[in-house]
């Protein structure tokens, strides 16, 4: 059985992406400084190679995360968009932030609408809207 999620616990980390492959970038960036300081004149070709090919890792590793995220973004938009129509039969109000809606989706029905009226008027960012929430609703999809 899953840990129930709640405001403190809700991020997740992969160790396997997030720290695996970070710590790797960071030994290949690491050694080519370390070979391009130690390297004789003329001799700095391969650990140039080696920084550039650790700066082309980071930019992937960043948009490997990015991409999917905005694709998660989208449908949760979707998703809080048909519940507020199936709770109000009207559309998600355009005041709404992305950041907002993404915190929303935490919320029960019963504290969703309260919420987004205080969320609108109060401008409460996506970290105070999640600590509003009394009753957390877990959302064990996002990555």
């Amino acid at each position: 059985m899953k840990t129930p999620q709640n405001f403190k616990n809700h991020p997740i980390l992969i160790k396997g992406f997030h720290g695996l492959l970070f710590l790797s970038i960071l030994a290949l960036l690491g050694g080519g400084v370390s070979y391009l300081l130690l390297a004789e004149e003329g001799h700095a070709y391969p650990a140039t190679l080696s920084i550039l090919t650790a700066w082309v890792f980071i930019v992937m590793m960043w948009y490997t995360r990015q991409f999917p995220l905005k694709a998660q973004d989208r449908a949760i938009r979707a998703e809080e968009s048909l519940r507020h129509f199936v709770l109000t039969g009207k559309l998600l109000p355009t005041e709404l932030r992305m950041g907002q809606i993404i915190a929303l989706r935490f919320a029960p029905d019963e504290e969703f609408l309260p919420l987004i009226d205080r969320a609108i008027k109060e401008q409460l960012t996506q970290k105070e809207i999640k600590m509003a929430i009394k009753n957390w609703k877990p959302d064990y999809n996002r990555l």
